[in-house]
């Protein structure tokens, strides 16, 4: 999976259907857009293997680079799904050593109480930065780029 073509799309989900097989399930998601349907399976990466419920908001993440079809509403696979806190936003980019942003939309402030780990919940001990983050945080600077202190901070190695 290149975490480089992922796109998020945040919503609640409306309603969770079995897929084609046992190890599948189809998730409709009402965003700020319509409804988004996911398909979610044994390949996608559920972060803190949360169970999914209805109700729950989500961002799930799609690769750009496959091909969808073309149905309305629209359809894709999930690569990655975050449950985001109330009033908390998540992103997933890579950040250089300065920790901004590759496209320069979000500059990080680490504080002693952001919690860094590993995608497999481990404590991360090194400097984050050169390295693709999914970053869960909740305000940021009226700055450019906006500034933020994250409340987590996931390490993709």
């Amino acid at each position: 999976m290149s975490l480089e073509t992922l796109i998020p799309v945040t919503g609640t989900i409306m309603n969770i259907t079995r897929g084609g097989d046992c190890c599948s399930q189809m998730i409709a998601m009402r965003t700020g857009n319509g409804v988004v349907n996911f398909m979610v399976d044994s390949q996608t990466f559920v972060i803190d293997s949360r169970q999914l419920r209805t109700g729950m908001r989500v961002a799930a993440f799609y690769d750009s680079s496959l091909p969808v079809p073309l149905i309305f509403p629209p359809q894709y696979r999930a690569q990655l799904i975050a449950t985001p806190g109330r009033n908390e936003q998540v992103t997933l980019k890579h950040f250089n050593r300065n920790l901004l942003a590759s496209d320069r939309s979000l500059q990080l402030n680490i504080a002693d109480s952001t919690m860094i780990q590993t995608a497999n919940g481990q404590v991360f001990d090194c400097h984050p930065g050169n390295q693709t983050l999914l970053v869960y945080y909740s305000v940021t600077t009226r700055s450019i780029p906006p500034q933020t202190t994250p409340g987590r901070v996931i390490v993709f190695c």
